[in-house]
């Protein structure tokens, strides 16, 4: 049996202002329906009922879970593998420009089948993977010979070590959301970069499925994050916001799950209109596009 946390507060600031905004159906896995409150004040939000760190695992158990299982089943999956060779050059070229290094140390949490650890690995980086998922790291290591760690050691690290810390939509999964952040701040070298890729709810795609909308993810998403409420957050941790870079392909993806949830099949046409107006209003702000990277440094001391 599944053991529900529910929140007066806001698990990002803490808040008392918190309210119900919508429900949202987990279309994975069970089918059940899910709450998710806003927070007036630093306007993040989360999943209320949100199964607790011991009960999550059973809502990660679908073949199609694709970061896990490296599925290529089904339409959408195969086209998330053909972009992905090139997502992973970006995210590598992204790395390099922010760190102002060609190689060094990289810390990448939420690893998942190790696509992008091997991706550094293979450019001279040294890269530590960490990655909760059993099946997952059994894959990393089948596919890549990488040998990830799971999170508990996370904290066993040694301080000051990374040049780097990458979260390629992880934060939203994270139960120790302070905690993590907190670990982050001590792992990284002065001057070092945290690169956190989020859905972002404020997006086109997102108010246009409303409930609908995929990247909401209920309830493996547990925080559902702003640009607003992810630069407070981080600045709680001391981390400085630097630069913020829409992921230009994740408003189709997440629109074709979209169009399969709200209609009932893929309209492919109509998925592709939504993730080309998504992007055009991500062209002009940044900060609307489907999913975000933020990119933090760390205050030399």
């Amino acid at each position: 049996m599944a053991v529900r946390i529910s929140l007066t507060q806001c698990p990002s600031c803490g808040s008392s202002s918190v309210f119900p905004a919508l429900s949202a159906k987990d279309h994975t896995v069970t089918h059940e329906i899910f709450e998710i409150w806003h927070c007036d004040d630093c306007t993040n939000r989360f999943t209320q009922g949100m199964p607790d760190a011991d009960s999550i695992g059973t809502y990660y158990q679908s073949a199609s879970y694709v970061s896990h299982s490296d599925t290529q089943k089904g339409f959408i999956n195969r086209l998330y593998h053909l972009v992905r060779n090139y997502t992973l050059g970006s995210k590598k070229k992204l790395v390099q420009k922010f760190s102002g290094k060609k190689s060094g140390s990289l810390l990448d949490v939420g690893a998942g089948t190790g696509s992008f650890a091997n991706t550094m690995q293979e450019a001279g980086w040294e890269v530590t993977g960490l990655e909760p998922d059993n099946t997952a790291r059994a894959n990393a290591e089948q596919k890549y010979g990488l040998k990830l760690i799971p999170p508990g050691l996370l904290f066993e690290l040694e301080e000051a070590q990374f040049d780097v810390i990458t979260l390629w939509h992880v934060l939203e999964h994270v139960h120790d959301l302070h905690g993590y952040l907190a670990r982050f701040q001590h792992l990284l070298k002065p001057g070092g970069r945290l690169l956190i890729a989020v859905p972002n709810y404020t997006s086109y795609d997102a108010r246009y499925y409303k409930n609908c909308w995929a990247a909401y993810d209920v309830p493996r998403h547990l925080y559902h994050f702003s640009p607003k409420g992810m630069e407070l957050l981080a600045r709680k941790k001391s981390f400085v916001l630097e630069n913020i870079q829409p992921m230009w392909f994740d408003s189709f993806y997440v629109s074709m799950l979209s169009e399969q949830y709200k209609n009932g099949s893929g309209n492919l046409i109509g998925a592709l209109w939504t993730g080309m107006l998504s992007n055009l209003k991500a062209f002009l702000n940044k900060k609307k596009g489907s999913s975000v990277i933020y990119i933090f440094f760390k205050k030399p001391v």
